[in-house]
């Protein structure tokens, strides 16, 4: 194992500081402004009220939004749950002809930009299919891209997990059904439910898509882009934004312990 200097390692130490610095203090700095007095974004705050909050919490505006976010972010984790299981389970316990191609398009969603997705969904909803835009059409559209997170998840742990306790059960005289729920279902829980909840934090903050699946639907995201230029909408957007960020990010962290505490028990 190579051993690196002292000088070294705290130089590596110092990068990963000023990287981490660079990626999460402008978040602190939303937070912050959700309690400044001021009107506007200026910075530093001028004092620190929670009048904003208590008119965020009476926005009927940001509540129907935030509703919005939630549901469609639960809609798209469970069709990414069922679906992105059901590949997995596909690609990893069967071979066939062409099975490569079908894990690349699988994957493929979430490579694209965002533009060139919403654009291909909103024009495939409108123009071909002849749908009307509406929550429906950004829940199909949010699963195109939540099922990648699950299908990795689901498939990483299959392959760390074999086929061997499977093959026992099945030799012993267990149903496909009984061997699903009593042996392959416990060991992927921590799968399961981390990619669920990355799904739902991937759907919860997605903007880009949105604007092109939405029509008059609005999600908590659209709903601060589109507040963000009203001045006296200005401190509640501040509000709106800091809920986001924690929102988003604690699914995150509940899908990182999940995951830690399932590799930890086995």
């Amino acid at each position: 194992m190579t051993v690196l200097s002292p000088g070294l390692r705290r130089l590596i130490a110092g990068w990963a500081v000023g990287v981490l610095v660079l990626l999460y203090l402008p978040l602190v700095f939303v937070v912050i402004n959700s309690f400044n007095r001021s009107r506007t974004f200026a910075f530093p705050p001028t004092g620190f009220t929670l009048q904003w909050w208590r008119a965020a919490a009476h926005s009927g505006g940001a509540w129907q939004a935030l509703a919005a976010s939630l549901l469609v972010g639960a809609c798209a984790a469970a069709i990414a749950l069922v679906l992105g299981t059901m590949a997995a389970f596909a690609l990893q316990r069967h071979r066939f002809f062409g099975r490569h191609a079908v894990s690349l398009l699988l994957t493929m969603p979430i490579t694209l930009p965002g533009i060139v997705t919403g654009i291909a969904l909103g024009t495939t909803f409108t123009s071909v299919l002849g749908v009307r835009l509406s929550l429906a059409t950004v829940v199909v559209a949010h699963a195109t891209f939540c099922i990648v997170v699950v299908f990795n998840n689901v498939q990483a742990r299959l392959r760390r997990l074999g086929s061997s306790l499977e093959d026992a059960s099945a030799d012993l005289g267990a149903t496909a059904w009984q061997t699903f729920r009593w042996v392959t279902f416990p060991q992927l829980r921590g799968a399961l439910l981390a990619g669920g909840l990355l799904a739902f934090a991937l759907s919860f903050d997605e903007i880009v898509v949105t604007t092109f699946t939405a029509g008059p639907t609005k999600t908590l995201p659209l709903w601060i882009y589109d507040n963000l230029s009203r001045p006296n909408q200005a401190p509640v957007v501040n509000v709106a934004a800091a809920v986001l960020t924690l929102a988003a990010a604690l699914p995150v962290w509940l899908a990182q312990r999940a995951g830690g505490d399932v590799t930890a028990a086995r």
